[in-house]
């Protein structure tokens, strides 16, 4: 499952990122609410994680503006007001469920995976394409033009998150807060290696070049 954690404390964002891809799930991650609102809009994501007091948007205008726009998305609001009045604001403006802090992570867990079962969240993809590559999310094969790939793990963590961002540059800054679990630049060139092996991997012998480098900004899969 995709999830997007819309979280302006640094610590907690950290902590649910960190305990999501642990537990097996792909987390993006906004830390204020225009940059949420923009990233849900979207709509790649299978469930909202929302604190409900963000800077530039609060929690609940960002969910009023994805119901206006039709997004059914299922959004669990975190918040630390936790009086009835409250929590009703947070489900009357379309809030799916409402969790006061401090919390559990396994109940906030079992709450937003429970979201998205209702809603079908679960089983919208068990595979990615991008043009002629296809990466199967069950057995963990990747495919291009019908022949294997075969990668490392980390290889696989990588083109997976470059491929759900298909047709989007894709930062250091992301790749390192998401494939290594890095929240800080650890100035090497792990990223440059890593990349430079995928793109050997899933370019070499075809005459359109999926993997791009963005100079100056970052990598991009070409996405038809």
């Amino acid at each position: 499952m995709r999830i997007l954690v819309i979280e302006d404390d640094r610590d907690a964002a950290t902590w649910l990122l960190k305990g999501l891809a642990e537990s097996g799930h792909v987390a993006d991650h906004a830390a204020d609410g225009e940059q949420g609102l923009a990233l849900a809009l979207e709509r790649v994501h299978d469930a909202l994680i929302v604190d409900r007091m963000l800077p530039k948007m609060d929690g609940l205008t960002i969910i009023r503006t994805l119901r206006a726009e039709g997004i059914e998305i299922p959004v669990l609001i975190l918040s630390a007001l936790s009086d009835v009045d409250e929590r009703v604001k947070g489900l009357r403006a379309g809030g799916d469920d409402y969790l006061a802090k401090p919390y559990a992570f396994a109940e906030m867990l079992a709450r937003v995976e429970g979201l998205a079962r209702r809603k079908g969240g679960e089983s919208q993809e068990t595979k990615l394409r991008a043009a002629d590559l296809e990466i199967d999310l069950l057995s963990r094969t990747v495919t291009r033009s019908g022949k294997p790939v075969p990668l490392q793990p980390r290889e696989f963590k990588l083109l997976e998150y470059l491929v759900r961002h298909a047709g989007h540059i894709v930062t250091r800054t992301m790749l390192l807060e998401n494939v290594w679990d890095y929240h800080f630049d650890p100035q090497t060139n792990v990223i440059d290696v890593h990349v430079s092996r995928l793109r050997a991997k899933i370019d070499k012998g075809f005459d359109e070049p999926l993997l791009q480098t963005v100079r100056g900004a970052g990598y991009m899969i070409r996405a038809h």
